[in-house]
């Protein structure tokens, strides 16, 4: 699933294509990705890309006249810049808007139709979408830490929250706890104050870095092959090869449809997580898919 720095990636490569710019007409191929009846989505086409912005692992595009267009991605939905009047050629294509210099397609792999597609007319319906998620880079360490010990959760699980953290999920949170050498079932209530520190700092770096990394690609093209596992990651996708840190091999928790990677050595004392108390504390803790953790809301 693109995550912040991915849809920040996505951001960047759309900025000069179709901020300022009117879109010309929206085409829809599968009517389940729509998601709002009113305004009409043939209202937006005529109208001028005012800004662009994200919430949480959403892609939000005003459109003057006061029209929000808000797209989540989810699993498998990719965006990819084409021609102009691209066809949709396909099963997987789902969608084009197009523009005066080219096509904005969406795609979606697999069978299952995940991906969504809001309209709004008043920009204080956006919270509708909003699972309520801080951002990492407009809160300080007090504020994050209270964050993630509003509920005593698996260190996972919070980082990956889309209630209490914006934009992270399954990729970059590993890379984020290799990075502060903490475990992935670590308790959040039971971090020292050292601990928190780390993850804190860790968060932010990570995060910054890839940030920067894809929307430098992005800069010089468009990014169309948005993936979760990318050769430069220091454990996410890298079951059984060494770790950059100290040589040994990484490992793997599966359960149901997550699965997170680690090292025994950097993150968990030499321990191998896999045993029956492991799976009953993630049957407490984790959803049992990734559809019902992007489901959440703040309440």
């Amino acid at each position: 699933m693109p995550e912040l720095p991915d849809i920040s990636a996505y951001l960047t490569a759309l900025e000069p294509r179709i901020l300022g710019q009117p879109l010309q007409a929206v085409r829809l191929a599968s009517p389940f990705l729509l998601r709002t009846v009113q305004p009409s989505i043939h209202a937006i086409e005529g109208r001028i890309v005012q800004s662009l912005d994200r919430i949480g692992k959403r892609i939000v595009i005003e459109f003057d006249g006061g029209f929000w267009l808000v797209l989540h991605l989810m699993i498998a939905g990719r965006l990819h810049w084409r021609a102009v009047g691209a066809k949709l050629g396909g099963r997987n294509y789902l969608a084009a808007f197009d523009f005066p210099s080219g096509s904005l397609v969406l795609t979606e792999a697999g069978s299952k139709r995940r991906a969504s597609l809001h309209l709004f007319g008043k920009k204080e319906d956006l919270s509708s979408i909003d699972p309520g998620g801080v951002d990492v880079f407009e809160i300080d360490f007090d504020q994050f830490r209270a964050a993630l010990m509003a509920e005593n959760r698996t260190l996972k699980r919070a980082l990956t929250d889309p209630r209490i953290l914006s934009g992270i999920g399954n990729a970059y949170s590993d890379e984020i706890l290799h990075s502060a050498q903490l475990s992935p079932i670590q308790l959040t209530h039971r971090l020292s104050d050292e601990e928190w520190l780390r993850l804190f700092t860790a968060t932010r770096e990570t995060l910054h870095l890839w940030i920067d990394r894809l929307s430098q690609e992005a800069g010089i093209s468009f990014p169309e092959k948005v993936t979760a596992f990318r050769k430069d990651m220091a454990v996410h996708g890298r079951f059984g090869e060494p770790c950059p840190r100290c040589g040994n091999p990484v490992q793997r928790i599966r359960y149901a449809d997550n699965e997170t990677n680690y090292c025994t050595q950097c993150q968990t004392g030499g321990k191998l997580l896999a045993d029956r108390s492991l799976s009953r504390l993630l049957g407490k803790d984790w959803p049992r898919t990734l559809d019902e953790l992007e489901a959440l809301r703040r309440r």
